[in-house]
């Protein structure tokens, strides 16, 4: 079902130099750390990477393909994550700052996280993007062979092997982050601002991503 060693090492090392790149998941994580510390952080990755089981099972079944052809299901999926991205990052502008005062022992001291809330928002962040469900169509077919006999499991695989290869590419960055917060005073002094920034952030992907057309355009 898989492909051969070379084709299956380079599909890993693709998947993590792309799980590497900075962008709305890697925002979510770290910015969950730096407030609430490492925990929150691997929560928030886990929220992520449940969206992306949705979407591979999705495209295993052809719902990706809907998708990439149909303009009005592309447009309206488009449109909800624009708008949750969005919202994400205006309430990171709107949140109040911490005390600007940081004692010595700054790494026993997190904003009280809500972990379900977390993992949640990370799940929806991925699940309401289209892009993540045209990314898997696009690019898990091409490791597999085209004699393959079952493809749909196939892809299930890969997507598979995908998934769990970008959990220690996230946790790292959940456990960078997290380590920063704790040993960091500059960073703790300054959290609100990072709040703030995350939120701007998120306002720009969203509306980058209600701008994009359909790729199969």
């Amino acid at each position: 079902m898989l492909p051969d060693t070379p084709q299956l090492l380079l599909f890993i090392a693709a998947g993590w130099l792309l799980n590497l790149t900075p962008g709305p998941d890697v925002l979510y994580i770290v910015s969950n750390a730096l407030k609430s510390g490492v925990r929150a952080g691997i929560v928030a990755a886990l929220g992520i990477v449940s969206g992306c089981f949705v979407h591979v099972f999705a495209a295993a079944l052809g719902v990706s393909a809907l998708l990439a052809t149909s303009a009005t299901a592309f447009t309206v999926l488009k449109w909800i994550g624009a708008a949750y991205l969005v919202w994400m990052g205006i309430k990171l502008l709107l949140a109040k700052g911490g005390s600007s005062v940081v004692p010595a022992d700054a790494a026993q001291i997190k904003v009280p996280a809500d972990l379900r809330r977390i993992y949640r928002r990370g799940f929806l962040t991925n699940v309401l993007n289209p892009k993540v469900a045209l990314f898997f169509l696009a690019f898990v077919p091409q490791f597999i062979a085209p004699g393959a006999p079952d493809k749909v499991t196939a892809f299930l695989l890969l997507g598979l092997l995908f998934n769990l290869n970008s959990l220690p590419i996230n946790f790292g960055y959940a456990w960078l982050a997290g380590w920063a917060a704790g040993r960091v005073s500059a960073v703790q002094r300054t959290m609100h601002w990072m709040d703030r920034a995350a939120g701007a952030m998120f306002v720009g992907f969203g509306l980058k991503l209600a701008m994009s057309d359909n790729p199969s355009r």
